[in-house]
C-alpha cells in the first residue's frame, strides 16, 4: 500500500514539473496517478488546477503523441503569445486566431487569464484546438473590440 504524503502547493507543483519535463504526462488522471505513485495524493480537480496555475499545456511530442509542457515564463522567451498568433479573424462576435500547430492552447491560456485578471474585458472565453483559438466576445457584435484588445494585450505580453 503506498503512503501518501502531504505536500505545500509549491512542493507539489515542483514535483509536477519535474513530472512534466520528463515528457510522460499525457492527460490529468496519468498525472494524478503519477504523483499517487510518488506518494503524493491529489484530486483531478486540484491536478486540473495545478496545471493551469503552473501554465501548462498539451501538444504533440515529436512522436504525435499529445503531451503536457509548461509554457516559458522568461520574458526573453521565443515562445510568447505575440510570437503564437499568426492571423486574426473577425465575425460579429467571435475571433479566430491563428497560431503554428501545438500553439493555441497556450495563446487560448494566456488570453483565458488576461480576461480573469480583468485586462480582456470584451472576451468571454476561448476555445483552443492545435493551431486555431476561437475567441468569444461578450457582446454580440464585440468581435472588433475584442481583436484590437488582444492585439493590444499581446503587445504588452499580457
Amino acid at each position: 500500500m503506498n503512503r501518501h504524503m502531504a505536500l505545500g502547493t509549491n512542493d507539489r507543483r515542483h514535483l509536477i514539473s519535474e513530472l512534466i519535463a520528463s515528457g510522460d504526462v499525457r492527460s490529468q488522471s496519468q498525472l494524478v496517478q503519477l504523483l499517487s505513485e510518488r506518494g503524493v495524493k491529489v484530486t483531478q480537480a486540484t491536478a486540473s488546477r495545478d496545471l493551469e496555475d503552473l501554465g501548462a499545456y498539451r501538444m504533440k511530442n515529436s512522436s504525435g503523441e499529445l503531451i503536457y509542457v509548461i509554457a516559458p515564463t522568461s520574458e526573453s522567451s521565443a515562445t510568447s503569445p505575440s510570437d503564437l498568433i499568426i492571423k486574426m479573424e473577425v465575425n460579429g462576435n467571435l475571433v479566430v486566431a491563428r497560431t503554428p500547430p501545438g500553439g493555441a492552447q497556450l495563446l487560448a491560456s494566456a488570453i483565458d487569464q488576461a480576461e480573469s485578471a480583468g485586462h480582456l474585458p470584451s472576451v468571454m472565453g476561448t476555445i483552443a484546438g492545435d493551431d486555431t483559438v476561437l475567441i468569444i466576445a461578450r457582446s454580440h457584435n464585440g468581435g472588433e473590440e475584442v481583436c484590437s484588445q488582444v492585439k493590444s494585450a499581446v503587445r504588452s505580453r499580457f
